[in-house]
């Protein structure tokens, strides 16, 4: 499994919308409201047979009212 982090940007107003619709679709193992240029931190472990832009594009990116994201790879834990 590989470790990835995704800070989302909202629309105004919608981030607890976004934030239900990530609890919604479990893929996740950690969400969290953040300050900052950002609205939202998700913590996610994809498989490593799978293609990490693909996965974020199709249960990530394509959630209403997310207008960015930044994703930041993993490559060892301390």
């Amino acid at each position: 499994m590989k470790c990835v982090f995704v800070q989302i940007r909202c629309k105004p107003g919608t981030t607890y919308t976004v934030a239900d619709e990530i609890m919604k679709r479990e893929i996740h193992s950690e969400l969290h409201s953040v300050s900052g240029e950002f609205d939202l931190l998700l913590k996610l472990y994809i498989p490593e047979s799978e293609d990490i832009g693909l996965f974020i594009n199709n249960n990530v990116a394509n959630i209403a009212n997310i207008e960015r994201t930044l994703t930041t790879l993993t490559f060892k834990a301390f």
